[in-house]
């Protein structure tokens, strides 16, 4: 069952997907239309699941689902992780990929690899008040609230 994110409670779980690189216009269109079919048709053993999802930046896609409504079983997170996959390859995006870094300089959201992140930091190219973007949030309530924070409040400041 589809719903607005917004609408989503705070307990919601979320999965946050950083693609390798900005998407465009078409895309986000195209891989919109892709998400409103797949979570009207989502379900955990036959159970419809409350879900809903948004793109941010152009780079980020936040899947949302009410566990207080349906949990989900896992099953439901594979055939979501098998449309994750779908997506990679009909784009060529990489969006699994959790060993790379996503932060701000300035508007503009950067994209590295973790070593390359590390060495950033020991060469303060980054501080502790870059913004970083802390995927491992696992509610609504720490996506919108612990989600894009300086980098002295994720796990990214063991690095500084």
């Amino acid at each position: 069952m589809l719903v607005n994110f917004e609408t989503l409670p705070d307990t919601a779980r979320v999965w946050i997907y950083q693609a390798n690189r900005s998407l465009s216009e078409q895309e986000l269109e195209e891989i919109s239309k892709a998400f409103d079919a797949f979570i009207t048709e989502w379900t955990a053993h036959g159970d419809d699941l409350k879900a809903g999802y948004e793109i941010k930046y152009k780079r980020f896609i936040i899947i949302g689902l009410d566990q207080d409504f349906n949990a989900a079983s896992g099953c439901s997170i594979d055939s979501s992780v098998h449309f994750i996959q779908q997506l990679e390859k009909a784009y060529d995006i990489d969006l699994m990929d959790k060993m790379n870094v996503s932060y701000k300089q300035g508007t503009y959201i950067a994209y590295k690899p973790l070593l390359d992140f590390k060495k950033m930091a020991k060469n303060k190219s980054v501080s502790k008040n870059t913004i970083v973007f802390n995927n491992l949030v696992t509610n609504k309530y720490e996506y919108m609230n612990h989600w894009e924070v300086p980098a002295s409040e994720s796990w990214h400041s063991r690095f500084l």
